[in-house]
């Protein structure tokens, strides 16, 4: 698939078959996501890879958009002790969005749906995250990513908006 074409296709996913992603196809989407831009190669990414029912079950209740039955959810969080130094701390945002883009992208040129809900910066939920995830305030739980095979296939779109773009020469 070329890259314009994932971009093109690549849409919000929220309905999935139960049909399982393959370690294989996780593998690949964990490449993707490291793969991305960085700032100062820090890293402050680390992905939480959930395919335990129970899990993906409470995830539902983490938030109203978290609603989703998916047999597979990838928890970008980003960790603060990898995070650059003071005033460039929240780089790690920028960080594990490229990487959460990648991951979308990878799933759309495999074939499978993918749908990004954000959990920071709201605090209920992402500290919601957290807590079933067993993991400490020093990573903070930006998103949930829930990936499968799709069962509804949403047409491609192109957002472009030409009133967005300034021109300056």
């Amino acid at each position: 698939m070329e890259v314009k074409e994932a971009l093109l296709k690549r849409r919000s996913v929220r309905k999935f078959t139960e049909e399982p992603v393959t370690e294989e196809q996780i593998n690949e989407l964990i490449h993707a996501a490291m793969s991305g831009p960085i700032a100062c190669n820090k890293r402050p990414w680390e992905f939480y890879v959930v395919t335990n029912p129970e899990m993906l079950k409470a995830f539902q209740s983490a938030s109203r958009f978290t609603k989703i039955s998916a047999p597979l959810a990838i928890v970008v969080c980003g960790n603060l002790k990898r995070a650059l130094p003071l005033n460039m701390a929240d780089f790690w945002i920028q960080d594990c969005s490229a990487a959460t883009e990648n991951i979308l992208l990878r799933a759309t040129d495999l074939g499978l749906g993918a749908v990004w809900c954000g959990m920071y910066p709201q605090r209920k939920p992402e500290k919601r995250v957290r807590e079933l995830l067993g993991i400490d305030d020093k990573r903070i739980a930006l998103n949930i990513i829930y990936i499968g095979h799709p069962a509804q296939e949403p047409e491609p779109k192109d957002w472009y908006e030409e009133a967005c773009v300034y021109r300056v020469k």
